[in-house]
């Protein structure tokens, strides 16, 4: 695989179709492939609108839906054919064959792993059940064999992601499967169990506050998982709750925060909110608010509402105009960083171990992360007067001496 477009003899494109900034963004980078590399194969979500990508740009080679594995390497197959021995000494297809670990566009030490596709819910701002269906879990074995596969490539995180990780294995009905000799059931908790027998850190994404959960954190509780949960609430308030078909009531919601707290003192929270919902009021806004001042959520992310292409929420009245969108959002992410920079405060002076993501060498500093720090879209641990010894993927035991709203500034004494 190719590291920059001039290395490359075709590029595919992976899209996405689930709101409208991501069209864009994909459509973007069709164009962009083409403009540097000039052949182009698209898939992913966006390829349900072939016309669409076909209009704007004519020049793609082929264009696939979600999933589309054997029409994507048919594409390839065409456009890029295999090389020839006799033209090519230096071709090998036993030693060009992918490994186990597969093709990995993260950097070494760690790795996203997919364990189901689709969603059961019906969320009026979604459109993931039209794109990709229902959920469908891989079998625990098949998801195990890749995790240790991962392992085994020097993988030290997996990130465990779906449209809804903690339904996983409903679909199954639960099925046992037998991994490494032993009866595996497919279901959540035992999938954790497992995938902390590796040894390795695990991070759980895209949680869905199902009763079970609770289980889980009493894992994290014991040490055998990252205390880490990240869980889209997208709203406090009731109503708005209900016009997005959220099942999920704040005040429930609350209590079982307090709740894993007590289980866990460590966990740190990730959510996700939606401002400027069709018929969001002020009120609305205020009661998410002050949700927030009590959750007192380690990470937030927000999103101001657009239309999606197909969703329920586009018919809904009373939509919020720009401007007031961007004034809460503007809000809301003001008061959390005043939360965020108080819980960061609270860790100067403590120990943390973090994981290295990258070495600046010209200021002597490490850029880590630690448990409570997913990669991208969390903040950073920056260790600076770091030796020569120390390599990104590595492990390091810091004291925290400094904190800003977001990330953590420390020391290691090697």
């Amino acid at each position: 695989m190719a590291s920059d477009y001039e290395g490359a003899d075709l590029v595919v494109v992976n899209t996405c179709g689930f709101i409208e900034s991501a069209v864009q963004e994909s459509l973007d980078a069709i164009g962009e492939a083409i403009s540097k590399n000039g052949k182009v194969i698209v898939t992913g979500c966006l390829g349900k609108e072939a016309d669409k990508i076909r209009e704007m740009h004519p020049a793609v080679l082929a264009v696939t839906g979600a999933h589309a594995y054997d029409e994507v390497i048919r594409a390839v197959s065409l456009h890029v054919p295999k090389p020839d021995r006799s033209q090519d000494a230096g071709y090998d297809p036993k030693i060009d064959l992918i490994n186990e670990a597969g093709i990995k566009l993260t950097p070494s030490h760690y790795a996203y792993l997919k364990i189901s596709e689709g969603c059961n819910h019906r969320c009026t701002f979604c459109i993931i059940p039209s794109l990709r269906g229902d959920l469908v879990s891989r079998p625990i074995d098949s998801v195990m064999n890749e995790a240790l596969a991962l392992k085994n490539a020097g993988v030290k995180e997996l990130l465990i992601i779906s449209q809804d990780t903690s339904a996983y294995g409903l679909d199954l009905k639960y099925k046992t499967s037998f991994w490494n000799g032993m009866p595996l059931k497919s279901k959540f908790y035992d999938l954790c169990q497992a995938l902390n027998d590796l040894g390795i850190w695990v991070r759980l994404h895209y949680v869905y506050p199902y009763p079970h959960v609770d289980k889980v954190v009493e894992l994290m509780g014991e040490k055998k998982l990252l205390p880490y949960l990240d869980i889209p609430f997208q709203h406090a308030s009731h109503r708005i709750l209900k016009a997005m078909k959220r099942p999920a009531h704040s005040e429930n919601t609350l209590a079982r925060i307090h709740a894993w707290r007590e289980i866990c003192p460590d966990i740190v929270i990730r959510s996700t909110f939606v401002v400027g919902f069709p018929g969001e009021t002020e009120e609305d806004f205020q009661c998410l608010l002050d949700w927030l001042v009590e959750a007192r959520l380690d990470r937030v992310g927000a999103f101001t509402y657009s239309e999606v292409e197909g969703a329920v929420a586009n018919d809904l009245p009373n939509h919020v105009p720009e401007e007031i969108k961007q004034e809460r959002y503007e809000r809301l992410m003001t008061l959390q960083q005043d939360i965020s920079a108080q819980k960061l405060q609270e860790k100067v002076g403590k120990t943390l171990m973090v994981l290295v993501d990258e070495i600046d060498s010209e200021e002597g500093i490490a850029i880590c992360r630690s448990y409570a720090d997913a990669p991208e879209i969390d903040g950073h641990v920056y260790v600076d007067e770091i030796t020569a010894q120390v390599k990104v993927g590595q492990f390091l035991t810091v004291t925290i001496d400094d904190a800003s709203e977001y990330d953590l500034f420390a020391s290691y004494k090697g």
